[in-house]
């Protein structure tokens, strides 16, 4: 809708209402066309009670929408800042700024933990925060198109949240990051030797959670092996 419009209807809408509107503008810094594209954004798909054609409405389809959208901003960016590294390099680098967890730090950071409406409670979906930020980044795609995304993105998000040298220079330690998780969110992770083999020095390694084993690794440096299943864990929940 127009900002005359809006201007109108916010003059008429209840205190609800109003509050929604001055965060939504608070948070993206300009006035929303499509208020319904953000009230969906922020519907987990715990609350989704109304339902067309069968599907139930949520946030989901907009959070796919949002992670392409955030993704081709970010590598878009880290192509033009890093222009002599490598493929591999960005790609970590991409995938270290749209983790599940670095998106919920940065949506508790913008605030859209106070505007979800969820019906459970933080951990029973770890990647709530997460999904509603590519959710709303998703909206802003659809109401505003791509550019002023993008300019959203990098203005709002990225040059005041965002840390490149910090990321760059940061090796990732992903037994360390497993084990802050399991502790953050009252997770028993455990490392067990299966086997040392004498005959080729190669030691396996598995990683449980809560008593049930999660991730197997083989290599012939206890520490390596460790890492490498705390790295395939961390990539099933979200956290690289």
């Amino acid at each position: 809708m127009a900002v005359r419009t809006l201007i109108r209807y916010f003059l008429k809408a209840d205190a609800q209402e109003k509050s929604f509107i001055l965060s939504l503008h608070s948070l993206l810094g300009f006035y929303p066309g499509n208020l319904s594209l953000y009230k969906l954004a922020f519907s987990h798909r715990s609350l989704a009670l109304e339902t067309v054609g069968g599907n139930r409405l949520s946030n989901e389809r907009l959070e796919y929408l949002g992670d392409a959208v955030l993704g081709a901003v970010v590598a878009d960016l880290l192509f033009k800042k890093y222009p002599f590294k490598d493929e591999g390099f960005l790609t970590e680098m991409r995938s270290r700024i749209v983790s599940r967890e670095n998106l919920k730090q940065l949506a508790v950071k913008i605030g859209i933990d106070e505007l979800l409406k969820k019906d459970a409670g933080p951990g029973s979906y770890r990647s709530m925060y997460g999904d509603a930020f590519e959710a709303f980044i998703g909206a802003i795609y659809l109401d505003k198109g791509y550019a002023l995304t993008q300019q959203y993105i990098l203005a709002r998000i990225i040059r005041p949240h965002v840390d490149l040298e910090e990321i760059e220079s940061t090796e990732k330690n992903f037994k360390s990051l497993i084990l802050n998780w399991g502790q953050r969110e009252k997770h028993l992770v455990a490392f067990d030797t299966v086997s040392e083999d004498s005959r080729t020095r190669l030691i396996t390694i598995k990683l449980l959670i809560d008593g049930e084993e999660k991730a197997l690794a083989t290599d012939y440096v206890k520490k390596k092996a460790e890492q490498i299943a705390a790295q395939k864990v961390c990539k099933d929940l979200g956290l690289i």
